[in-house]
């Protein structure tokens, strides 16, 4: 430690005793060599944050501070003499805790976790980051994960007769079992698959990917410290949750090859009736207090209502019901639709098919990112498995560049004096950026600049993540259509221009009913209130995205408004999502209350305030059609709020916003506030 170093004040790790502490620096130091290659190649701001929580000393922060620019790796510019100095420091650090010279690993107060974060973002981080940050700091399993709700009384409660129904096996339902498993809260989760994933397992389509970074976009109470790559394929994030569901034991509780077809709440009796369907046509009931819905966003395929559609004689498929018995080498192949889904397929296919003609009704704005297509170092699975700590700062810096950092560029300023393009300065460079990224790309093929340039601001629609797209729309054999389908003939797709082109196959990659949630399932509440008929088909509101009035002890996950699109995993709404759910059912546990219920009056005023707040924002924008809004023009499928606002909002629950009943008591038929 050096003679003039800051010193930050820091409170005792809590997760760990003296010993595993111990034990822990041991392991990382045992072989100095295999430490050192490590760090040569693992990334350096992590390294430095790491060696300023373990030692306490701040001059490496202030000396590396002007150099950091953002959270991603790449975004960095620390000079060579002082990354080497970064490392050694580390080395020595990690040798000193090791031998006990240095206290046992420290947890920074919300304080001193923004002055060591704000140095590694590049910016200032607020305490509000900081709070939420720090609450995954301590954890080192499901065991120890901070978001677990825990019984609050020392005696624990009989729950043999309070079984949940959970209606699906993706993230959100695999989460939801595993926290209800830790309180030995008995469940079934009933899936349509054949196995676990959802969303993961039924998109297997050529190039299928994540567009988040993995490190983040997995759970953080089973972070995986070996992903082959910083964007991993399909395979791997679904591997990685048929591991989640292993280890966690829940398998054993899922009937697979099972569609919820119906569910009605019997008020006379407090519990839900589901009715059920196997793939075979067997239908049955099972009757359960509590039906928790996990169903996912991005569930239903949208197949288009083309005239002729049926009519095509060739192999059709939709993106998440890909045919891998279907050929496509040497095939003329169209691919109707330019979003997430076509920018993973088209270039991954481009090469192996005799023509690829893209059907594009509107074009998408997409960034080229440096770690797309990178794998992950040797050096840097090592530092993230050895190194205490580490794995954490990664996961924080991740979150930060790929999450709430963009919200403010979403906003729109009313001063702004070119509202058709752009919503605020911040917007307009970024904007610029984009064009400038696409001419640079499409430089020697000026006839495609235009036609690939979106009419509306970055983030409209859902940003994507250059696959090399660009690069492919100049092969030879790839035919951009800037327009919508008109029609399908046997042999043809005919676009909106009256041109036939003849096709072999249709590959439909035209999204999803993201704002029909729950569809087709038929949903009636008390006093027999139809989901559909209350929600008017697609336009579905919920308090927090989770609970409805009229639908007591029923609980969404991934419900209404809250989908992201500004940045953000999907696995941390979950798990916002799922503690909050978990407090409702110790609530009633504990309290033995029969029912629970939202008011009427926090869910509208919830509503409000998120539609009031989709008003000022990209989403809203008169030249974006997107799945993201309903047939009225509302935005209906994406959270409107920065990812800690949505952390705040469900970290406790409020019984003030729900009507509880005990056993026989009958809900009036009018509203109650």
């Amino acid at each position: 430690m050096s003679k003039d170093a800051s010193v930050l004040r820091l409170q005792p790790a809590p997760h760990d005793d003296a010993d595993s502490q111990l034990e822990r620096f041991a392991k990382a130091v045992s072989d100095e060599q295999a430490l050192t290659r490590a760090l040569e190649s693992a990334d350096i701001v992590p390294q430095l944050l790491v060696h300023a929580q373990l030692s306490g000393e701040t001059d490496l922060l202030s000396e590396a501070a002007p150099y950091v620019t953002g959270g991603w790796s790449f975004m960095e510019s620390i000079p060579e003499p002082l990354r080497v100095e970064i490392r050694a420091r580390l080395i020595q650090t990690l040798k000193d805790c090791a031998a006990g010279r240095l206290p046992p690993p420290q947890v920074p107060s919300r304080t001193e976790f923004g002055k060591i974060m704000s140095a590694g973002i590049g910016e200032m981080l607020s305490d509000d980051y900081a709070a939420m940050f720090l609450e995954e700091m301590t954890s080192e399993s499901s065991a120890s994960d901070p978001r677990n709700v825990t019984w609050r009384r020392p005696v624990r409660p009989d729950v043999k007769d309070f079984h949940v129904v959970i209606i699906g096996a993706g993230v959100s339902g695999l989460c939801m079992a595993i926290k209800l498993s830790e309180l030995e809260i008995p469940f079934t989760i009933y899936e349509k698959n054949d196995t676990v994933g959802g969303t993961w397992y039924e998109n297997s389509y050529p190039g299928a990917a994540v567009d988040i970074p993995n490190h983040f976009y997995s759970f953080s109470f089973e972070p995986k410290h070996d992903w082959s790559r910083h964007f991993a394929r399909r395979d791997e994030l679904w591997t990685y949750l048929e591991h989640c569901a292993d280890k966690y034991d829940v398998r054993r509780n899922i009937e697979f090859g099972v569609e919820m077809t119906e569910a009605e709440f019997d008020e006379d009796r407090q519990r839900w009736t589901v009715k059920l369907k196997d793939r075979d046509g067997n239908v049955r009931s099972v009757d359960a207090p509590i039906l928790v819905t996990a169903t996912g966003v991005l569930n239903r395929p949208a197949i288009p209502d083309i005239p002729g559609i049926a009519s095509f004689a060739g192999p059709m498929f939709h993106s998440a019901q890909w045919d891998h018995s279907v050929k496509l080498e040497g095939r003329r192949v169209a691919l109707v639709g330019t979003g997430a889904s076509s920018m993973q397929i088209g270039p991954t296919i481009a090469g192996s098919v005799e023509r690829l003609l893209v059907f594009q009704r509107s074009p998408h704005w997409a960034v080229s990112h440096p770690n797309y297509h990178l794998e992950v170092t040797e050096g840097m699975k090592w530092a993230l498995q050895n190194i205490p700590f580490f794995a954490k700062w990664y996961r924080f810096l991740l979150f930060w560049a790929s999450g709430d950092v963009l919200h403010r560029m979403l906003q729109v300023d009313p001063e702004w004096p070119t509202p058709e393009i752009s919503l605020n300065a911040e917007s307009h460079a970024f904007r610029q950026r984009l064009l400038d990224y696409i001419n640079s790309e499409l430089s020697d093929r000026p006839d495609l600049i235009e036609r690939v340039t979106p009419n509306f601001p970055p983030y409209g629609k859902r940003m994507l993540r250059d696959n090399n797209w660009y690069k492919m729309l100049k092969r030879s054999n790839v035919d951009l259509i800037s327009e919508s389908v008109k029609e399908i003939t046997p042999d043809a797709v005919i676009d909106g221009a009256g041109q036939r082109h003849p096709v072999d196959v249709i590959v439909l990659a035209t999204g999803f009913l993201a704002t029909r949630p729950l569809w087709p399932m038929t949903i009636r509440g008390r006093g027999g209130a139809d989901i559909r008929k209350v929600w008017n088909d697609d336009d579905p509101r919920a308090y927090l995205g989770i609970t409805a009035p009229k639908f007591p002890n029923m609980f969404m996950l991934a419900g209404p408004n809250t989908g992201l699109s500004h940045g953000g995993s999907f696995f941390f709404i979950v798990e916002c999502q799922v503690r909050y759910v978990m407090q409702c059912l110790r609530e009633m546990i504990e309290k033995n209350h029969a029912t629970m219920e939202c008011r009427d009056a926090p869910h509208d005023e919830y509503n409000r305030q998120v539609d009031e707040a989709h008003s000022r924002m990209v989403w809203a924008h008169k030249n974006v059609k997107s799945w993201y809004k309903n047939d009225k023009g509302r935005v209906a499928a994406l959270s409107p709020w920065r990812l800690v606002d949505y952390w705040k909002l469900t970290w406790a629950l409020n019984p003030n916003d729900y009507i509880f009943r005990p056993r026989g008591a009958v809900a009036p038929a009018k509203r109650e506030a």
